[in-house]
Protein backbone atom coordinates (compact mmCIF):
# COMPACT_ATOMS: atom_id res chain seq x y z
CA UNK A 1 0.00 0.00 0.00
CA UNK A 2 1.80 3.26 -1.41
CA UNK A 3 -0.80 5.28 1.34
CA UNK A 4 -0.81 4.75 5.07
CA UNK A 5 -4.27 6.40 6.15
CA UNK A 6 -4.80 7.55 9.92
CA UNK A 7 -8.15 6.78 11.80
CA UNK A 8 -9.55 10.17 12.57
CA UNK A 9 -12.88 9.61 13.63
CA UNK A 10 -16.20 7.30 13.94
CA UNK A 11 -19.16 8.73 12.95
CA UNK A 12 -22.58 7.40 14.91
CA UNK A 13 -26.20 8.43 14.78
CA UNK A 14 -27.66 9.06 17.90
CA UNK A 15 -31.32 9.58 19.18
CA UNK A 16 -30.20 13.03 21.41
CA UNK A 17 -27.07 14.67 20.90
CA UNK A 18 -27.39 16.42 24.12
CA UNK A 19 -28.03 12.76 26.19
CA UNK A 20 -24.56 11.68 24.11
CA UNK A 21 -22.54 14.33 25.24
CA UNK A 22 -23.74 14.39 29.15
CA UNK A 23 -23.15 10.89 28.64
CA UNK A 24 -20.07 10.71 27.21
CA UNK A 25 -18.44 13.50 29.34
CA UNK A 26 -19.92 11.77 33.03
CA UNK A 27 -18.28 8.48 31.69
CA UNK A 28 -15.46 8.74 29.57
CA UNK A 29 -14.27 12.16 30.70
CA UNK A 30 -15.15 13.35 26.63
CA UNK A 31 -14.94 17.04 26.14
CA UNK A 32 -17.12 18.66 23.23
CA UNK A 33 -15.06 20.25 20.59
CA UNK A 34 -17.31 21.06 18.12
CA UNK A 35 -20.96 21.57 17.92
CA UNK A 36 -23.24 22.35 14.76
CA UNK A 37 -26.00 22.07 13.34
CA UNK A 38 -26.83 20.97 9.17
CA UNK A 39 -29.96 21.10 7.49
CA UNK A 40 -31.68 20.89 10.83
CA UNK A 41 -29.19 17.96 12.31
CA UNK A 42 -26.57 18.18 15.13
CA UNK A 43 -23.52 17.03 14.56
CA UNK A 44 -21.08 16.98 17.48
CA UNK A 45 -17.44 16.20 17.83
CA UNK A 46 -16.64 14.57 20.95
CA UNK A 47 -12.48 13.79 22.01
CA UNK A 48 -10.46 12.75 25.16
CA UNK A 49 -8.56 16.34 24.22
CA UNK A 50 -10.62 19.45 25.32
CA UNK A 51 -8.02 21.52 22.48
CA UNK A 52 -5.99 19.72 19.23
CA UNK A 53 -7.87 16.73 18.91
CA UNK A 54 -6.45 14.03 16.99
CA UNK A 55 -9.28 11.36 17.18
CA UNK A 56 -13.12 12.47 17.34
CA UNK A 57 -16.44 10.76 17.71
CA UNK A 58 -18.96 12.53 15.46
CA UNK A 59 -22.12 11.61 16.97
CA UNK A 60 -25.17 12.96 14.68
CA UNK A 61 -28.81 13.75 15.99
CA UNK A 62 -30.78 10.90 13.91
CA UNK A 63 -32.39 7.92 14.62
CA UNK A 64 -30.10 4.97 14.41
CA UNK A 65 -30.91 2.63 11.84
CA UNK A 66 -32.57 -0.95 11.87
CA UNK A 67 -30.74 -3.85 14.28
CA UNK A 68 -28.13 -5.09 11.81
CA UNK A 69 -28.45 -2.62 9.25
CA UNK A 70 -25.75 0.27 9.26
CA UNK A 71 -27.56 3.17 9.15
CA UNK A 72 -26.60 5.46 5.96
CA UNK A 73 -22.76 7.47 6.75
CA UNK A 74 -21.92 5.76 9.65
CA UNK A 75 -19.11 5.04 9.59
CA UNK A 76 -15.11 4.65 10.06
CA UNK A 77 -13.29 8.24 9.09
CA UNK A 78 -9.62 7.67 7.64
CA UNK A 79 -7.41 10.61 6.78
CA UNK A 80 -5.01 10.78 3.64
CA UNK A 81 -2.24 13.14 2.59
CA UNK A 82 -3.90 14.40 -0.56
CA UNK A 83 -6.57 14.40 -3.40
CA UNK A 84 -4.46 12.47 -5.25
CA UNK A 85 -4.57 9.54 -2.08
CA UNK A 86 -8.28 9.69 -2.11
CA UNK A 87 -8.51 8.97 -5.66
CA UNK A 88 -6.52 5.69 -5.57
CA UNK A 89 -8.33 4.30 -2.43
CA UNK A 90 -11.46 4.73 -4.70
CA UNK A 91 -9.56 3.34 -7.59
CA UNK A 92 -8.93 0.47 -6.03
CA UNK A 93 -12.06 0.16 -4.10
CA UNK A 94 -13.89 0.32 -7.95
CA UNK A 95 -11.35 -2.39 -8.93
CA UNK A 96 -12.46 -4.58 -5.85
CA UNK A 97 -16.38 -3.74 -6.39
CA UNK A 98 -16.40 -1.97 -3.75
CA UNK A 99 -16.65 1.42 -4.07
CA UNK A 100 -19.92 3.40 -2.68
CA UNK A 101 -19.30 6.81 -3.14
CA UNK A 102 -16.46 8.11 -5.90
CA UNK A 103 -14.39 11.00 -5.04
CA UNK A 104 -15.91 13.92 -3.91
CA UNK A 105 -15.59 17.47 -2.74
CA UNK A 106 -18.05 17.78 0.24
CA UNK A 107 -16.93 21.23 1.40
CA UNK A 108 -14.68 22.90 3.94
CA UNK A 109 -15.77 20.62 6.97
CA UNK A 110 -15.75 17.15 5.42
CA UNK A 111 -13.08 17.72 2.47
CA UNK A 112 -12.50 15.53 -0.57
CA UNK A 113 -14.06 11.87 0.26
CA UNK A 114 -14.42 8.50 -1.38
CA UNK A 115 -16.48 5.86 0.60
CA UNK A 116 -15.71 2.10 0.56
CA UNK A 117 -17.40 -1.01 1.85
CA UNK A 118 -15.54 -3.16 4.16
CA UNK A 119 -16.72 -7.08 3.58
CA UNK A 120 -19.64 -7.09 6.96
CA UNK A 121 -21.27 -3.68 4.70
CA UNK A 122 -19.89 -1.44 7.14
CA UNK A 123 -18.72 2.15 5.60
CA UNK A 124 -15.11 3.58 5.42
CA UNK A 125 -14.10 7.50 4.72
CA UNK A 126 -10.99 8.18 3.08
CA UNK A 127 -11.00 12.01 3.04
CA UNK A 128 -7.98 14.65 2.55
CA UNK A 129 -8.44 18.11 3.82
CA UNK A 130 -11.00 17.12 6.64
CA UNK A 131 -10.12 19.81 9.61
CA UNK A 132 -11.18 17.25 12.95
CA UNK A 133 -9.04 19.94 15.07
CA UNK A 134 -12.11 22.69 15.28
CA UNK A 135 -9.16 25.10 14.72
CA UNK A 136 -8.86 24.65 11.47
CA UNK A 137 -12.53 25.55 10.74
CA UNK A 138 -13.67 28.64 8.99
Amino acid sequence: MSVQPHLTHVALFVKDAARTVDFYQRFAGLHLVHDRTDNGTRVVWLSETECDPEFVIVAIAAPPGQAGVPPHMAHFGYDVPSRAAVEEMAARAQQEGVLELAPTDAGEIVGYICIVRDPDGNLVEFSHGQPINPKRLK
